[in-house]
């Protein structure tokens, strides 16, 4: 009976944990919106300079990344890391966008961007879940928990004895 009450306790933590992660992975999605439009505005603006000197973008990245000055070298290896990470980031939304609720946790854990994951969790703030993704996460949270601690006690439990037939 004792350990049915911890399980449960254990279970319901385990549930109000893990159903905050569908609003983390929310508020790293608004983030990821917000990268890839200041990366955008980036390379945007490193483009219109490129066209202005007669190159297009990777003629431009090229020709800054051959100069002698290894200042001007570094500026086009930005532009190209730049670049790549705006690619990155558009093709995780694009997969958040193809996601079901409980896929964009899937999403989330497969490919994060640590600097985004790290922003949204030094402004995360909890909120009670309202979303079925979010209701669902909280009864696999309950699951596990409780789970967990069932399996733990497990070779704890004591023995109890075989019960005998009943003689008449």
């Amino acid at each position: 009976m004792f350990l049915r009450r911890i399980a449960v306790l254990i279970g319901l933590f385990f549930a109000v944990v893990a159903s905050q992660l569908p609003e983390y992975a929310q508020q790293y999605r608004q983030r990821l919106g917000g990268a890839i439009d200041e990366l955008n505005i980036l390379i945007a603006r490193f483009e219109a300079e490129a066209r202005q000197s007669g190159m297009d973008q990777q003629q431009g990245i090229t020709h800054l990344q051959q100069s002698d000055d290894r200042f001007v070298q570094q500026r086009g290896d930005q532009m190209r890391d730049t670049i790549m990470r705006r690619d990155r980031l558009e093709k995780q939304a694009q997969d958040f966008a193809r996601a079901g609720p409980v896929g964009r946790l899937l999403v989330l854990a497969e490919d994060f961007d640590p600097k985004i994951a790290s922003g949204a969790y030094q402004s995360y703030e909890p909120a009670v879940p309202t979303t079925s993704e979010g209701l669902i996460a909280a009864l696999v949270g309950f699951i596990f928990g409780g789970g967990l601690i069932h399996l733990i006690a497990w070779p704890l439990r004591r023995r109890r004895p075989a019960r005998e037939p009943v003689r008449a």
